[in-house]
């Protein structure tokens, strides 16, 4: 799922918002003490269910990736596969992907829960509230409430029984590019 783009449609306009933007501007959007928390939420969240998640928070593409046109869903898939999100034992992670320079989100989930899932209602809501946090400037409510949101639907298709323990397959920080 894909949030609505932003971009006015003009190559140089997005040149220029990629270029303008590195990795510092996700630290100061997403500081140390916020992404431990929401570490702290990932992992809490993973304690009640079998499922993996990731959140990666990229600032803006390279130039080779802009010559080459890469879209956030590329980017994202891209993403998808070297943090190993597909590779889990169920078939289950999720993938929450935010692209600030083109002001996108794309949520990506592994066959094993997309063959769960019969609308995508749920990512639809899930892009839109964290789209109105964006846009508050309030990244990390809307990345703590993504996650408690993709948590409940684990829980939902994958709950973690008393006599089962969730090994953590995958990494629970945040990845900021």
């Amino acid at each position: 799922m894909q949030s609505p783009s932003h971009r006015s449609g003009s190559p140089v306009s997005r040149w220029l918002k990629h270029l303008s933007m590195d990795v510092r501007d996700t630290q100061r959007l997403l500081p140390a003490a916020a992404r431990q928390r929401l570490e702290q939420c990932i992992r809490a969240s993973e304690a009640r269910h079998l499922g993996e998640l990731r959140v990666c928070v990229e600032a803006s593409l390279s130039p080779a990736q802009l010559w080459r046109g890469v879209t956030p869903r590329q980017r994202a898939v891209e993403l998808f596969s070297q943090l190993g999100v597909w590779d889990t034992e169920h078939n289950n992670g999720v993938l929450i992907y935010l692209l600030l320079a083109d002001r996108r989100i794309e949520v990506l989930a592994d066959r094993g829960l997309m063959r769960q899932i019969e609308q995508a209602d749920h990512w639809e809501q899930l892009v839109g509230e964290l789209s109105a946090h964006l846009a508050q400037q309030n990244m990390e409510q809307g990345l703590k409430t993504a996650i408690e949101q993709v948590g409940a639907l684990l829980h939902k298709h994958y709950p973690l029984g008393a006599d089962r323990h969730n090994p953590n397959e995958l990494s629970d920080s945040i990845v900021l590019l």
